[in-house]
């Protein structure tokens, strides 16, 4: 074969061979950038997801609070949410106070329930964006009087507040305060105070006098205080605080009659 054919082979050989080489070397980086792509896009979906969680910024307690919200409009409704709830908290008062297990520690508390004298009438005429508002200003009163006084609240539903003190005198003298507080209102605050002991499980506070608590505060009317006999005897000698005529009365679910007296006056600035 010429010498110019042989050359002419070998050129169309490495030519061939460029190619083959150039194929592989397309096709080898075309499958890495795919995957760098595919990486790409799940790095930048894991940064959107951070992102979005940073804006929501939703907090394992708030997400608790919407799912017992949520239920108790499921089984209950929305009066269940804003109106009287006495009874419910005195069912399942969820401690969310660590220091509450101090105050309890030696078996001994004092307990004091407060709500709204007529707030499903409230409630209704009001409307429920502007009830909402009202409960908001008398929620932060509370709070306020009860951190003042050294008191913890147990829990709070709607209008009613389960609060948890170490000394009768100072749960009198916050219940007072409170009513001073709200005497300018356009409604009122019923409240009972009852000192026994308690039984913690858990974060649970619960027990007879819980109840008996509850059931006081249920004997009140509207802008009155009442003290269960313990209390009463408690406070008897405490400057500023003064007691009214006790009355008889029978408490649901207990036996027997007790007594209940009512708070005829209190400087609250003690405590």
């Amino acid at each position: 074969m010429p010498t110019a054919e042989l050359v002419l082979l070998g050129v169309v050989a490495l030519l061939a061979a460029g190619l083959i080489t150039f194929l592989v070397l397309f096709l080898v980086a075309r499958h890495q950038l795919g995957d760098a792509r595919r990486e790409l896009d799940r790095v930048r979906t894991q940064q959107d997801e951070r992102r979005r969680r940073r804006r929501l910024g939703v907090a394992p307690l708030a997400i608790k609070t919407v799912f017992q919200t949520a239920d108790m409009l499921i089984n209950k409704g929305l009066g269940a949410v804003v109106r009287n709830s006495i009874e419910d908290l005195a069912g399942w008062a969820q401690v969310e106070r660590p220091d509450l297990a101090r105050l309890t520690a030696d078996g001994r508390v004092v307990i004091v329930f407060s709500d709204i004298e007529g707030s499903t009438e409230l409630n209704e005429s009001m409307g429920d964006k502007a009830w909402v508002r009202l409960l908001g200003k008398h929620n932060k009163l509370i709070e306020s009087s009860v951190g003042r006084h050294g008191g913890h609240v147990v829990k709070n539903q709607g209008d009613g507040f389960m609060v948890a003190f170490a000394d009768p005198e100072n749960a009198v003298r916050c219940s007072a305060d409170v009513q001073d507080a709200l005497a300018q209102q356009p409604f009122r605050v019923r409240i009972g105070v009852h000192m026994g002991t308690s039984v913690r499980r858990g974060e649970d506070l619960f027990g007879l006098d819980v109840a008996l608590a509850a059931r006081v505060a249920g004997q009140a009317d509207g802008g009155e205080i009442l003290v269960s006999a313990p209390v009463a005897e408690a406070v008897a000698d405490s400057d500023g605080i003064r007691l009214g005529v006790p009355r008889q009365v029978e408490l649901k679910g207990l036996r027997g009659t007790h007594l209940v007296y009512p708070v005829a006056g209190s400087a609250g600035a003690g405590g």
